[in-house]
């Protein structure tokens, strides 16, 4: 759709100078869908003066379990980005991962609305909260994650920052660990993304013992 008269080979190979020449809409979608199926994350915050906030990511990384920690990719702070904000001032932020049947909801917490009004009101979506814990939760997420915001790496490169945040409680239904301690997400059609704008859900075709030589 945008890529106007930009030429892909069509033995497609296309280069870095290639890449840089594409419409940024074009450019966008490409590089954000290329990295492939990403877990769809709605992070539930709250301003310091009460405002609650919901925003959907895809770049939930894990980044280690002992301790429990995990990291968002957040972009630039140069224009209002309330998530960043809340997690900063407040310390506290939520991950909330909902059913597929919720997708066009889910997506829609990415519009920008006004820093005080509430994308659970405006979606849909109901707040939960738990004892301890300032920032909103998804009510009726199949995992909801409280998290305690631990410091911010800067990406140079690009101006985007990594949010590292340590796992303070986990809740969800018993029945999707399993005794090794894995969390069978597939089995309740956990939503899923690629790119900006697409959504799906898993199948898991198997699991495999610790690879060894």
């Amino acid at each position: 759709m945008y890529r106007n008269n930009y030429q892909i080979n069509p033995d497609m190979l296309i280069n870095k100078n290639e890449i840089e020449q594409y419409e940024q809409r074009y450019r966008t979608a490409f590089i954000n869908s290329l990295s492939g199926f990403r877990q769809a994350v709605l992070v539930g915050s709250k301003s310091a003066d009460h405002h609650s906030n919901l925003a959907i990511f895809n770049s939930l990384i894990h980044l280690g379990a002992n301790p429990a920690i995990l990291g968002l990719i957040s972009r630039p702070g140069t224009v209002q980005r309330d998530t960043l904000q809340n997690i900063i001032e407040t310390k506290e932020y939520t991950l909330n991962f909902v059913k597929a049947e919720h997708y066009k909801k889910a997506h829609q917490t990415s519009a920008r609305y006004d820093a005080r009004i509430s994308e659970f009101d405006k979606v849909g979506f109901n707040e939960f909260y738990i004892p301890g814990c300032l920032a909103p939760f998804v009510d009726g997420a199949v995992v909801k994650i409280a998290m305690k915001f631990e410091e911010i790496i800067p990406i140079t490169l690009n101006g985007t920052v990594l949010i590292i945040g340590s796992v303070m409680q986990v809740e969800l239904e018993s029945t999707l660990i399993g005794q090794d301690g894995f969390v069978n997400l597939s089995a309740s059609d956990i939503l899923i993304s690629q790119g900006l704008d697409a959504y799906f859900v898993t199948k898991e075709i198997g699991r495999l013992p610790y690879a060894k030589p």
